[in-house]
């Protein structure tokens, strides 16, 4: 399964992944300017003088790098920067050039101060990411024309552009492709009264009203993600809208949600019982991730790259080299009690061998 392809990821109503409807929605409720976007303060400052600087100059603008986990405006970002530039922009994305030629087509069919969006950079094939490279830099690209002996290198000179990319994994890009862009920002969590924000700014949009307590129930459950924020709004406007008065009061949003299986702090049910597997089952860990998998049902990758990373960003749950391990807000957060006694590793271990306890040897049964 390819777990950055929202098409293959498990459907989760506090996923990251952006689903059809979230791209039509968010079409609508995407700001148009750096005025309007919510967040990321730090980020708007550097960009709008980047920005700034290359319009008096009446150049474009350097390339920009936008990592950070999905549902943080990576996107949005891409198309405010072709409105301030006042240039237009083309759309594209990693896992859709595999070969050298898809790059140049797109490359020589460039205006010149278009902006190039490339999603999920880092997903890019080899081949074409060495061709990047001359483009970014020099603004050329050499076509190879034939095969073998007889092959010929034809200079093609390109436009200067703006190449905009983005990636949920910065480190898998190489540093000779990092280094190339001019400006480079990380996109961090919101905080909730910045997501109260971006509630409010999307029920205007979607005519929905909502209260401050909605909107900060609401926003307490996002995950730090405004496209999560909005996810949960439309799914408590629909609650609202059928068991109520069509009004967000923190009541109906709780009510709401305790139907979607999204609590206080946002934990779905793949979360909870991933938890409550650890907790219930293995008196808390360590306990090997592929035991894990098994104990909830889930395949050992849905485990560990859809439920863990928020469980380990609450600080409900950590990684170590024995296997997972609850913590003791998880024990709070379910209302349990943790064992006096630390219990003893479970089945596989972190690295997936059945090997004893710190020894590092691997099991019959390593995954």
């Amino acid at each position: 399964m390819n777990w950055d392809d929202p098409a293959e990821t498990p459907e989760r109503l506090v996923g990251g992944a952006a689903d059809r409807e979230d791209q039509a929605v968010e079409a609508a409720l995407r700001p148009k300017d750096l005025t309007e976007f919510i967040g990321q303060e730090r980020v708007r400052q550097q960009l709008d003088l980047v920005l700034r600087a290359a319009r008096q100059r009446g150049a474009t603008a350097d390339h920009v790098l936008l990592s950070g986990a999905p549902g943080l405006g990576k996107t949005t970002l891409s198309m405010i920067i072709a409105a301030e530039m006042g240039a237009p922009i083309r759309i594209t994305s990693g896992p859709a050039i595999q070969h050298a030629g898809d790059l140049a087509a797109i490359l020589s069919s460039l205006q010149e101060g278009e902006v190039l969006f490339l999603d999920e950079i880092h997903r890019m094939s080899r081949p074409a990411e060495e061709m990047l490279y001359m483009a970014m830099e020099d603004f050329r690209v050499d076509v190879i024309v034939g095969k073998g002996p007889g092959a010929t290198a034809i200079p093609l000179e390109l436009p200067p552009f703006t190449l905009v990319g983005a990636t949920t994994r910065a480190g898998l890009l190489p540093p000779p492709l990092r280094d190339r862009f001019g400006f480079t920002a990380h996109m961090e969590f919101y905080a909730p009264a910045e997501l109260e924000r971006v509630i409010h700014r999307s029920a205007g949009l979607l005519d929905v009203e909502v209260a401050a307590e909605g909107a900060a129930e609401i926003a307490g459950r996002s995950r730090g993600t405004p496209r999560i924020a909005n996810r949960l709004l439309r799914r408590v406007r629909d609650y609202a809208q059928v068991r109520a008065d069509g009004v967000i009061t923190r009541e109906i949003a709780a009510q709401a949600l305790e139907v979607y299986e999204v609590d206080g702090r946002g934990l779905d049910r793949l979360d909870l019982a991933v938890l409550r597997a650890l907790l219930t089952l293995f008196g808390g860990g360590p306990v090997g991730l592929s035991t894990l998998a098994v104990a909830v049902g889930e395949e050992r990758e849905t485990v560990e790259e859809v439920a863990e990373p928020f469980l380990v960003r609450e600080g409900l749950l950590a990684r170590t080299p024995r296997g997972r391990v609850a913590t003791p807000a998880a024990w709070a957060h379910l209302g349990l009690v943790a064992p006096q006694t630390p219990p003893q590793p479970q089945g596989f271990g972190a690295g997936g061998g059945t090997g004893a306890p710190g020894t590092g040897q691997t099991g019959l049964f390593g995954s």
